[in-house]
């Protein structure tokens, strides 16, 4: 009943102005995998743009103090969370099966993706990095593995895109988009900002967009 009430309401919206959701990402987080693979069937259902945005939390989380991530410092949060992804996972049924190294290092994998949204192939290119990492369970960290991923798509000068994403013109759009994280406020990955309010978490990706939706 609750789903089927979202899903009418926003049709209803959809007569009025389109209404937005920010979608901020981190490549090495497996909640914002599962969150790509579900968000974009609910925002068709239910009439809503996303704004797809790849950015780092490794200079956020270096701000608080961490060096590693907080799954890796400390070990009880490591194994709740470690077992809660597969929770997760089974429960969307979706595949899951961690990279033998994590967190991987996503910071090519994240300048790629913002090629990719400015030529219209970032979103595909970052459900395929979450693939090849969360399901597949293999590396995304090397320009090797970025390039298989580009090659798998099909992009044609993957020697081209590689350099342009790692040229200064990237790193310094990263970098302040990164910046513009922190300003946000956000903290975690997945996060999802509907009408200037913070949602951090893939739990709360439907209740991010009842919020856009007005209700």
């Amino acid at each position: 009943m609750f789903w089927r009430a979202f899903v009418v309401w926003g049709r209803r919206a959809e007569r009025g102005d389109m209404k937005e959701l920010q979608f901020w990402y981190e490549f090495a987080s497996p909640y914002s995998y599962i969150s790509m693979m579900r968000i974009g069937d609910i925002a068709e259902q239910v009439g809503v743009e996303v704004h797809y945005q790849p950015f780092l939390l490794g200079p956020i989380f270096k701000d608080f103090g961490w060096e590693l991530s907080p799954f890796i410092t400390y070990p009880e949060k490591g194994r709740y969370f470690f077992r809660d992804i597969q929770r997760e996972a089974a429960a969307y049924g979706l595949p899951l099966t961690m990279p033998a190294e994590f967190p991987q290092r996503g910071l090519l994998a994240a300048r790629t993706a913002l090629v990719g949204m400015e030529e219209g192939w970032g979103v595909a290119f970052s459900q395929a990095v979450y693939v090849r990492q969360f399901s597949e369970g293999l590396s995304i960290s090397g320009e090797e593995d970025i390039g298989f991923i580009l090659e798998s798509m099909e992009m044609g000068e993957v020697g081209g895109i590689l350099a342009r994403a790692q040229s200064d013109e990237i790193k310094g759009k990263l970098f302040k988009i990164t910046d513009q994280a922190k300003a946000l406020g956000i903290i975690g990955a997945p996060s999802f900002i509907a009408r200037e309010e913070l949602f951090w978490g893939n739990d709360r990706l439907e209740r991010a967009f009842q919020y856009a939706l007005g209700y």
